[in-house]
This record gives C-alpha cells, structure tokens and sequence, in this order.
C-alpha cells in the first residue's frame, strides 16, 4: 500500500506539470515574422561525438551563403558553448541553465548531435538534451522531409514534439515489481501539428494527409489524437485524409507498390521518430536526412542521426558524414526566409550526394573526409 500512495502522489505531480504546460501553450501568440526582425540571430551548438566536425563543417557553409547578410549585420551568427556530454554530466544537468539562457537569446538554432546516456554507460542518467530542449523552447513541431526522386517520392513526416511517451520518458516508476511509463497528449497540442500539417499540405499544394497512430489498441492518447487531426481537416475539405496503424505504415513504407502514395504525415512523437529514421534509411541513411523543431518563438535544426561514439572511438570523427546538419541548414535558410539560398544548397546537395559522385562519404577510411566533402560541395555551389 505503501507503493500505492507513492505512486499516487506522484502521478498527481505528472498531472499538475501537464496541466500548468497546457496553460503556457494557451498563452502563445503567433509564429515570429523573421521579415520584422531587425536582426536575426543564430545560434551554433557542436554538440558532442562527432558532432564538432560535422557542424564545424556545416558552420563554414552557413557563413559563406549568408557572407552579404553577415556583413550588413541582418544575420548575426554566434556559437553556444556548453552543451558537450563531459559539462553535462559534471553539473547534472540535461541543458546547463547558463547554456539554456544564451539559446534563448537566439532565434534559430543550428545543432550538432549529443549523447544520450542510457542505462549501464558510465554518464549520469541525464534526459535527452533535445527533449529538454524541444520542452524548454515549446518546439512542438518536428519536420524531416524525404526524397527518393527515382521513384517519384516526397514525403515530409510532421511529427508533433512535446508530447507523448517522450515528454515523461524521464518521469516513470520503479516499484520494485512493477515498472510504469507514461504518454500524454492534449487537445491543443494536437490541434497546433494537425493544423501546421494540414496548412502546409495546402500552401504546397499537396493531396493527401496520412494519420499515423494505434488508436485500435492504444484508444485514449492515439484515439484522441485521430479524432482531433480529423476534425482538423475539416477545415481543409480539399485535402483527402487517410489514417494507418504505425506497425501497418512501417510495413507500407517499404513496399515500392504503395510508398509512392504517401505524401505529408502527422504523427504522434516515438512513431514519428520512427517512421523518419525508416523513411530516413530508405532515402540512403540516417545521415542524410536533415530535421527541423519549429515553435512559434524558437526554431532548431539537427542532423537526424546521433553523436557516434563509436566514430570518435575508432579515430574515424574525421570521416563522420555532413550531409544530414547540411540538409538542416537548408531547412534553416528556408525557414527564416532565404528561399533561393536554401533552394541553391539543395540542388547542390542532390549532385554532390548522387551514387555516382567521385567524392564519397562512406563513415570509414576507404571514403572521403568531412573536409574533402565539403570543397566539393562549396565547388559545385
């Protein structure tokens, strides 16, 4: 019984911070016009792992598409020290307050990867830094796009952030016997990625929205979020809506008969990390693939795949693949504006990242370096 009332006042505690969350999201006003801002700033986070050599490498491209708004002082770019697994773990925490302070002076956030420790490493059992930081900074929207022009697909998966399994995935329970988790969704928190889907389908002209969930077994969080996102598109009637199991939409994405059909997909958090790291390895791998974490305030963009110990381990860092915090810087440039920019990187991305490229990454010694990829790049910009 003793359990019992543990449990029970902490789950009370869970509830609480999840309401007074609702109450913040209720208080936001619109997404931030980066047209009015006198400056926009830039914030460069290296991360750990091999991350100081891809974002290194991606900080160098940034610099040299924006060298004329860097100069007459419309784009500031600065770097954020801090957030390395090492610092981390010496002050116990997840986002160091003084590290989370100097993001908040920024409006847009390019970052590298960093370590997750996970049970049995010899870290401190920090929380993710990016849950921390998608929580901290309201990033509700995760977007990762996905294309595999050879056989006629675009995908762009908008996975909603805050929510679900990840936002408590530090808060569960250990009774001794009984271990508990827990996922959460609300009302707003689903109206706000349904409506950013759905509005972006039609700005772009785009079809067919697919809902992805397991409403049939999981019916309270799932079952809310389906008939939300269904509602939603009433006020879209032009856009047709289908709705998958997420076992059944991972067995689609790898039948070449079906996956062409696919076009935007709205998700709940873990299918949606998922599911894009999926569409991600269907693409050419994990690392190419860049993502974007949209709020109405803060914007953050990353590379999909993560620090690679390993790499760093085998002295292989200087190999580590930049094409994913590359892709992110395009989903940047797009974001607060530079279309024609963020337009040029892909297009040189897509030659340079082609199966015949005489300059190959590979992860190894038999590839091309981090460096040596990107003069190729900057050469055929």
């Amino acid at each position: 019984m003793k359990d019992l009332h543990t449990a029970g006042e902490h789950f009370l505690n869970v509830l609480k911070q999840q309401f007074l969350r609702v109450e913040k999201m209720k208080e936001q006003k619109d997404f931030v016009d980066y047209k009015k801002l006198k400056t926009i700033k830039i914030g460069i986070i290296k991360g750990d792992g091999i991350g100081p050599n891809i974002v290194s490498c991606a900080e160098k491209v940034l610099n040299a598409i924006l060298q004329e708004e860097i100069e007459k002082n419309i784009v500031t770019i600065k770097e954020i020290e801090g957030l390395t697994i090492e610092n981390r773990a010496r002050l116990k925490q997840s986002v160091p307050d003084y590290v989370l302070e100097k993001i908040k002076d920024c409006d847009v956030i390019l970052k590298g990867p960093t370590t997750t420790p996970r049970k049995g490493d010899n870290w401190p059992q920090l929380e993710s830094a990016n849950v921390v930081l998608r929580r901290e900074l309201d990033l509700f929207a995760n977007v990762r796009p996905i294309k595999i022009e050879e056989e006629g697909i675009d995908w762009v998966f908008f996975r909603e952030n805050t929510e679900g399994a990840y936002t408590l995935g530090s808060k569960g329970l250990n009774l001794g016997e009984i271990f508990v988790d827990f996922t959460v969704s609300s009302v707003l928190g689903t109206k706000r990625i349904a409506e950013l889907a759905f509005s972006y389908a039609r700005k772009t002209k785009r079809k067919k929205v697919s809902i992805i969930t397991k409403a049939n077994i999981i019916k309270t969080t799932d079952g809310s979020f389906l008939e939300i996102c269904r509602d939603v598109q009433k006020n879209y009637p032009e856009i047709e809506v289908d709705d998958w199991y997420v076992d059944i939409a991972a067995a689609k994405l790898v039948d070449r008969n079906s996956r062409k059909d696919f076009s935007v997909f709205l998700l709940p958090n873990l299918y949606g990390d998922i599911l894009t790291d999926e569409a991600a390895q269907l693409q050419g791998g994990v690392g190419t693939a860049g993502s974007a974490n949209i709020g109405k305030r803060y914007a953050m963009f990353e590379a999909i795949h993560g620090s690679a110990p390993r790499m760093v381990e085998e002295g292989l860092s200087c190999y580590a693949n930049p094409t994913s915090i590359l892709r992110a810087v395009s989903l940047m440039l797009f974001h607060i504006g530079f279309f024609e920019k963020a337009e040029k990187l892909e297009k040189a991305l897509d030659f340079c990242t082609k199966k015949d490229s005489k300059v190959k990454v590979t992860g190894f010694k038999d590839g091309a370096t981090t460096e040596e990829f990107y003069s190729f790049l900057m050469e055929n910009f």
